[in-house]
């Protein structure tokens, strides 16, 4: 069973914010706008919704959404993700995402190879989720396309990264 313990506090920090990263990888490749914005944010906390009531759902997956319902654990990944890019560009806080969650996945595949793949597919969802969670271009939503090319790039770096293709 793979939860908190198997790892060290600064790994589990890593693993804690890897939801929100890979929902971010997407949101910053194509910026919906306010709207699209508040959407894509929505769909990244919906499947963690999801997930807690996921059967299916690893252990490890369980572990993270338990610790992101606790105020503790939301400020956790909330500073992680804060110390890793504040002061960055956006094209730079994305190259960070890809390298972080390559980082994760060598923590994952070091540490929890029985959860790592299914933890791994549940990222890449996210970031099919938070594209698939607003349209770009167009006007008010109308004449746009459901996921953009650029959010295709980044779900695919967000894969590549993980080792999810």
């Amino acid at each position: 069973m793979t939860n908190k313990s198997n790892f060290t506090p600064d790994e589990w920090k890593l693993i804690l914010s890897s939801p929100m990263l890979a929902g971010m990888a997407v949101t910053l490749a194509d910026p919906s706008g306010l709207w699209g914005l508040m959407k894509e944010g929505m769909a990244s906390g919906r499947a963690l919704l999801e997930a807690k009531s996921d059967p299916s759902a690893s252990e490890l997956t369980k572990a993270v959404v338990a610790d992101m319902e606790t105020s503790a654990g939301r400020g956790a990944a909330r500073d992680e993700i804060k110390s890793e890019f504040a002061g960055k560009t956006p094209a730079q806080i994305k190259q960070q995402i890809v390298a972080t969650l390559s980082r994760v996945k060598q923590i994952l595949d070091a540490k929890a190879p029985g959860d790592a793949a299914s933890f791994k597919a549940w990222l890449k969802h996210i970031s099919e989720k938070v594209a698939d969670a607003s349209t770009e271009g167009g006007f008010l939503g109308i004449g746009g396309h459901p996921v953009s090319d650029a959010e295709k790039a980044s779900i695919t770096d967000v894969a590549k990264a993980l080792g999810a293709g």
